[in-house]
């Protein structure tokens, strides 16, 4: 008879089919960890670390893939991709502890530092007012609220307060889990706003929120530490900085100080010309390098870690190809071991590839891509259309959960 091809999603799914087939349940660790092969990259190694590497892992089941010239030391230094289960790599990891050379110490490192990153499942942010916000337990909806009169998606924009609180309470009513609001167009070509044109926004704009949705978490979408600062103080609850932390500097501080919780998103340029040919010289190379300094920044400022959403920036300085590549790719951010927010809704590259220039005819898109995010496990999705999207998540979710609905 011909075998089953089984992919284990999770423990969980693995350990049924082992208590299906009568395992000894002392045997469910061993087989945990044979569960998923890790590949991992590890950039400009030196090649007798390279080569070291290599024997170790083929020693213990898995293998490294290096420059053809690594073996002779035809070059200084090599990439290394690691292949190897979870077991596997912690048994490295164990041996280079003896092997304080050639770099091997900084490669044993992070490679502890991933292997209990790529663990972590849930996240507890601490919000004002006592509340937190639980991120893991399944892909949660942000909707998007603008009050502005020139974001590139005209059905986003508020015109006015009526208009505003309706909204809201139809996206709550819809299943949101989030809102974020908005007063400074990012859109590619647009001008920056002063801090007192969002403020003067914002900040009414919050309160009124505030009094009719009590417990909704609400997120502020800012550059400035003194916007930050005055939405926090008008009812906001976390921060998302499309700049990265990359246009005032005084953001960091700010947010350490006030104690909520900071969206980081990636960003090259600014976004009056940062669709202007982005290029990379390797995109999962120069994210990571960024998301490095941004987090050192953010320590270094009294922010930590812990009270951090990582966002890879669709849009923001990308071609199609990059954003794409990106979707495909969302495991390029689970080292860092921190919770994912992902900005697709209606975007430019789904207009590319559809073929339709109106950002209002790109739903369907949107969906497709919020079904391939909550697939791969995202933690919150940033969206217009937020019953739509919520219908989708909640299908993915039941498809990935069949236990479930026994």
């Amino acid at each position: 008879m011909r075998p089953e091809l089984v992919h284990f999603s999770d423990g969980e799914e693995l350990r049924r089919a082992l208590e299906e087939l009568g395992c000894d349940p002392r045997g469910f660790p061993y087989f945990e960890g044979k569960r998923e092969i890790y590949p991992l990259r590890f950039r400009g190694v030196d090649t007798r670390a390279a080569n070291a590497l290599k024997q170790e892992m083929l020693s213990r089941g898995g293998d490294v893939a290096v420059h053809r010239h690594a073996i002779d030391r035809g070059v200084a230094t090599t990439d290394c991709i690691v292949f190897g289960t979870a077991k596997e790599l912690r048994l490295l990891a164990e041996k280079l502890a003896a092997m304080p050379y050639w770099g091997l110490d900084g490669v044993r490192r992070e490679l502890v530092a991933t292997l209990e990153a790529l663990k972590r499942r849930r996240w507890t942010l601490p919000l004002p007012r006592g509340r937190s916000l639980v991120l893991g337990e399944r892909t949660l909806v942000m909707g998007i609220l603008n009050l502005t009169e020139d974001s590139f998606f005209a059905g986003s924009r508020v015109e006015n307060d009526r208009c505003l609180l309706e909204r809201a309470r139809t996206m709550a009513e819809e299943g949101a889990d989030l809102l974020d609001l908005g007063a400074e167009s990012t859109r590619p070509g647009a001008e920056a706003r002063t801090a007192e044109e969002e403020i003067a926004r914002l900040v009414p704009a919050l309160r009124s929120l505030r009094e009719v949705l009590p417990d909704m978490p609400l997120s502020v979408d800012t550059t400035k530490a003194s916007v930050a600062r005055a939405c926090v103080e008008a009812g906001a609850d976390l921060v998302n900085d499309i700049s990265g932390l990359g246009f005032d500097p005084a953001l960091a501080p700010t947010v350490a100080e006030l104690g909520v919780p900071l969206v980081l998103m990636h960003i090259q340029g600014v976004p009056r010309t940062m669709q202007e040919a982005p290029h990379y010289a390797s995109l999962p190379g120069d994210l990571g390098a960024f998301f490095e300094e941004r987090l050192a920044r953010a320590e270094g400022a009294g922010l930590p870690r812990e009270r951090i959403i990582l966002d890879p920036g669709l849009g923001f300085g990308k071609t199609p190809a990059h954003n794409l590549e990106l979707l495909k790719h969302l495991e390029y951010f689970r080292p860092w071991g921190l919770p994912l927010l992902v900005g697709h809704s209606r975007k430019s590259t789904l207009g590319r590839v559809l073929d339709l220039p109106d950002p209002g005819d790109r739903l369907e898109g949107t969906l497709a891509v919020t079904a391939l995010c909550a697939w791969q496990g995202v933690e919150i999705v940033r969206v217009h259309d937020v019953r739509e999207n919520v219908r989708v998540v909640r299908t993915v979710e039941a498809v990935k959960h069949p236990e479930r609905w026994s």
